[in-house]
């Protein structure tokens, strides 16, 4: 799916229950969700949450993509292909940061304020993390 969409080629895919998944790194976030948006039909920005793995640390990730403590976790949905994908980015213990989607998806400002909450994960760029 990644050369299919245009996506960077070291963002892994992989499948879970039927349903693509993609690992950007951090620092392609931001550019693979606005890549599905605009040119894939992933309109819909439908679930942001994160995961803790301090006690879970082995989990299942495509070669290549560095287990990391904290994981957000977006649920992206395309009506149009009547197809949805998930992306699961890694954040460091040492530097829980993450670009914000606020400019892409306005929707996810409650999403990510609640994941700064829950988990402490810092979203740079979001207009209002407060809690």
């Amino acid at each position: 799916m990644t050369d299919v969409l245009g996506l960077p080629a070291d963002v892994a895919a992989s499948e879970s229950r039927g349903q693509q998944v993609l690992h950007p790194s951090r620092d392609d976030y931001v550019e693979t969700v606005r890549t599905l948006r605009d040119d894939a039909g992933f309109a819909m920005c439908v679930d942001l949450t994160a995961a803790d793995y301090l006690t879970n640390p082995n989990r299942r990730l495509p070669a290549g993509v560095q287990p990391e403590r904290f994981e957000l976790v977006v649920g992206l949905l395309s009506l149009e292909r009547r197809a949805r994908v998930r992306l699961r980015v890694q954040a460091p213990e040492s530097e829980p940061t993450a670009p914000s989607l606020y400019d892409l998806h306005p929707g996810t400002e409650a999403m990510e304020r609640e994941v700064y909450d829950m988990f402490g994960i810092v979203f740079e760029g979001h207009p209002d993390l407060s809690r």
